[in-house]
């Protein structure tokens, strides 16, 4: 493997607390030079850059995942993830409510009704 991909590993089981493996492997069964590039590209290349702590990246997915309204299951990998950083729940609740002035309420609550389950006290077992 190249170190793209090394650091991409490090990184993104840094980030969710899962191997990599975990959050790629039915990727990986169809297209797995995709699977390969969702690894380096995003966490081997973006995260890896210092200008912004893995927390504030987080965050900005979050905002960015529900506003497109289209992404839950990434949304939930990156609300658990979050959480997993130490962000408290209510902060993700408020990013989440922030969405709502971009993005609009629909986006906001569908955000919200999405990862429910991991935003109630208690629910994420492997969060922070």
């Amino acid at each position: 493997m190249n170190a793209r991909y090394l650091k991409g590993v490090e990184i993104l089981e840094a980030v969710t607390g899962n191997p990599a493996e975990q959050l790629t492997s039915r990727v990986a069964e169809l297209a797995p030079d995709f699977a390969r590039m969702t690894i380096e590209f995003p966490f081997g290349d973006l995260y890896a850059r210092d200008a912004l702590d893995l927390r504030t990246r987080e965050i900005a997915a979050i905002a960015s995942l529900a506003a497109l309204g289209t992404a839950a299951p990434q949304l939930r990998v990156h609300v658990a993830a979050a959480l997993h950083l130490g962000l408290a729940r209510e902060e993700i609740v408020e990013i989440l409510m922030q969405t709502a002035i971009y993005a609009g309420f629909p986006a906001a609550l569908n955000g919200l009704a999405q990862c429910h389950d991991l935003l109630t006290d208690g629910a994420c077992s492997t969060c922070g």
